[in-house]
């Protein structure tokens, strides 16, 4: 059976999708706010997340934000808002589809089966192992040997972002744009001081890194 999260705090309405879900065929849980499904999305890997972005606390648009820190479990909204520039961002932020309130169930069931069919593969795991170096995207924490390592908010962001691309370049554009916003593309330097920081806490030799990669003038890389 497919498992799916619904995260919604209209019971009703969560209560009606489980059990119509749940008569497809889907193994169903529902969490009513964004730190519960977050949690849940870490603890029992559903296949499949229904999401209302209108949660109390954390909204939907910073639990697709918290998630695609470390998955790339579908993601399908479920929204009263119409607005395209609402769509545009749930989109931008990681969404998979975007469904507005009111829907029809057959309508949905369709989305839900093209989205599980885009997605393919099998689901990352949130834990890389990296030497001596353990960062597990979902929990935010990185060990070395170990111990913890305390990264500052920057370090955390630039580091997560090349561990979800392993092995794979990441230019110096698109780092300054995701950690520090647009505006930033041409502050290399804070790439430069981020990665010493980044080396001299996670590095064996810093002066010869062998997980923190720079391809210099492109951008930077990954190696597990």
């Amino acid at each position: 059976m497919t498992s799916v999260l619904i995260v919604d705090d209209d019971q009703p309405l969560a209560r009606a999708l489980s059990i119509a879900l749940s008569a497809n065929g889907y193994e169903v849980s529902v969490a009513s706010d964004g730190p519960t499904a977050i949690a849940a999305a870490a603890r029992s890997a559903p296949e499949l997340l229904l999401l209302d972005l209108g949660l109390p606390g954390l909204s939907g648009l910073d639990v697709i934000r918290a998630l695609r820190g470390w998955t790339q479990l579908p993601i399908v909204v479920l929204s009263a808002r119409h607005q395209e520039a609402v769509k545009v961002a749930a989109l931008d932020a990681g969404a998979d589809d975007y469904v507005t309130k009111p829907f029809g169930m057959e309508e949905l069931l369709a989305r839900i089966r093209a989205a599980l069919r885009r997605q393919g593969g099998d689901e990352e795991s949130s834990v890389v192992e990296a030497g001596e170096v353990t960062i597990d995207l979902a929990a935010t924490r990185v060990e070395r040997d170990g111990v913890p390592v305390h990264l500052t908010p920057k370090e955390w962001a630039a580091l997560s972002i090349l561990v979800r691309h392993p092995g794979r370049l990441v230019s110096q554009q698109d780092l300054l744009r995701q950690v520090w916003g647009p505006g930033y593309e041409s502050e290399s330097e804070y790439l430069r001081t981020v990665f010493a920081r980044l080396r001299k806490k996670l590095e064996v030799d810093p002066a010869a890194p062998r997980h923190l990669i720079t391809e210099h003038g492109v951008g930077y890389r990954f190696e597990p």
